[in-house]
């Protein structure tokens, strides 16, 4: 009697909330932790755990081979047994790959929280930790990132279902990145307590948030399955479809992964979007990299540090925020159009900027903040373009189930290495053009200003000069390449639409409309 009621009060509280905003608030629980990772892993173990020059870079080295290759590994483990196999794939339906991905996603949100509160505490030497930290940390974060990428493929169909699902995400990835500015007020490398505290009450609302959430969404989706049919809580989003989907020709064999790379060589939209987001993945990690070198050199005497911080700021949570726009933007005009209209004005104001000069302070304050807000922003719009190449690559290659989170893997063992070009060709340009290299000559530089600030000025013309070249050359570059890879994509328009039906229409069986996301 007491589970049964327990049962009934889940399902209410269940029922109170609508599935968009269940799986928006996934990202919240990720974001959390992901921003106080990436902002202080480095300080804490090069700062307060005293790891050496060796040590750090053979970790780093080895989580860049990790970081690329698990990807694609996990998603492979995840999609295999819906490639082919009329004896295997074909008596997976589409609900029940929802609640695969549900089910995974309620065992790996947790872990990659405990995985977090790992680099916190000093349990090893700090060579072995750095590098067990790192490859746990990265191996859960990418199994909870493919099946929630995977979730927006599987459970929507429909460009405008996925957009509203993404609104919800981004929603909840800026609430996230407020944790970022309240770890200000705990961080203290000289007494560490109190951010392990902050670090431990982050990852237990990341725990409790996974399990609670990931239970919320089976719960609804198998009573909707189970009544064959959906709440009309939310008309906009009604076209949200799962299916027990099958393909038009039942494949007679199971799909190698040599066979499914030999498919995915003659993808040619998959080829395409690759090529373009590798460019992305890079400028998007070249801002970052280099944005405090501009601020240093280019801005640091002209503005004040509240300034400086302001414009930190703002580059760390308006992406989020411009996103929402953005998306509307897309349910209007579509996401090729809208990312296109990106990539063209990142070009025109990298073009104006280099025709102002690095005179124009102001100016080239907005042009610092805004090349980096649109460049994340674009960023954020891409796994909608990997949702519909999931569609294409579904109807191509006549797939008994979408393999989702395979091809988001995909995407990122072709984009990641931009991760890591984003720093060499950066450093390797300011070096080729200015004689500075940022980490033979910083102590260098900085006790040349100290001592003799005369010299200042004239040593550090060149190099303002250059980083003034490097913040707009390297934008107009990747604008260019980009658009012309673009305009070769051509899954957008009728083809877009004629996939889309496909998928969604032409499929024999019933499809099981869940409307209450």
């Amino acid at each position: 009697m007491g589970r049964r009621l327990w049962a009934s009060c889940w399902w209410c509280l269940a029922g109170g909330v609508s599935t968009a905003v269940l799986y928006g608030s996934l990202s919240l629980f990720v974001s959390i932790l992901h921003n106080v990772f990436l902002l202080y892993y480095v300080e804490t173990f090069v700062s307060v755990y005293k790891i050496d020059k060796l040590s750090f870079w053979v970790g780093e080295t080895v989580f860049l081979i990790w970081n690329s290759l698990n990807d694609p590994l996990f998603g492979w483990l995840s999609d295999r047994a819906f490639l082919g196999s009329t004896q295997g794939a074909s008596q997976i339906s589409g609900p029940e790959v929802v609640l695969q991905r549900l089910r995974a996603l309620s065992r790996s949100g947790p872990l990659f929280a405990l995985s977090f509160l790992a680099f916190w505490v000093s349990w090893a030497r700090p060579s072995l930790q750095f590098l067990v930290c790192l490859c746990l940390y990265d191996g859960f974060l990418t199994v909870v990132d493919l099946n929630h990428n995977a979730l927006l493929a599987d459970l929507a169909v429909s460009a405008h279902a996925r957009a509203r699902l993404n609104f919800h995400s981004s929603l909840f990835s800026a609430l996230g990145s407020l944790s970022v500015f309240l770890s200000y007020c705990f961080w203290d490398k000289e007494n560490f307590a109190a951010f392990r505290l902050f670090c431990g009450s982050l990852a237990a609302v990341s725990v409790v948030g996974f399990v609670a959430v990931s239970r919320l969404l089976r719960a609804r989706f198998q009573a909707e399955v189970g009544h064959g049919k959906g709440y009309d809580e939310d008309k906009s989003l009604k076209e949200l479809v799962v299916g027990g989907q099958a393909p038009l020709v039942a494949q007679e064999k199971a799909v190698t992964l040599g066979e499914y790379l030999k498919q995915l060589s003659k993808h040619k939209n998959f080829i395409w979007f690759s090529a373009m987001n590798l460019v992305q993945v890079f400028h998007c990690h070249f801002n970052s990299n280099f944005f405090p070198l501009f601020l240093e050199h280019l801005l640091s005497d002209r503005i004040s540090a509240s300034t400086g911080s302001f414009l930190l700021g703002v580059s760390y949570i308006a992406p989020h925020l411009n996103n929402l726009y953005f998306l509307a933007l897309c349910q209007r005009y579509g996401v090729y159009q809208v990312i296109r209209s990106l990539f063209l004005l990142k070009l025109g104001l990298a073009l104006a900027m280099l025709l102002a000069g690095a005179d124009y302070i102001y100016l080239l304050c907005i042009f610092i903040a805004s090349n980096r807000v649109f460049t994340e922003g674009t960023c954020k719009l891409l796994n909608l373009v990997i949702t519909d190449l999931v569609d294409e690559d579904f109807v191509l290659n006549r797939r008994q189930q979408a393999a989702s989170a395979l091809l988001f893997g995909m995407v990122a063992l072709v984009t990641k290495p931009g991760q890591t070009f984003a720093p060499l060709i950066g450093t390797w340009l300011l070096c080729v053009y200015t004689g500075y290299d940022i980490f033979e000559r910083a102590a260098v530089h900085d006790t040349a200003v100290v001592a003799a600030p005369s010299d200042e000025v004239v040593g550090s013309v060149p190099l303002r000069q250059g980083c003034f070249y490097l913040l707009v050359l390297v934008p107009i570059t990747c604008a260019l390449l980009q658009l012309l890879a673009w305009s070769r994509f051509t899954l957008h328009g009728s083809r877009l639409q004629s996939i889309k039906a496909q998928r969604q229409g032409v499929q024999p069986g019933p499809l099981t409309d869940i409307k209450a996301i």
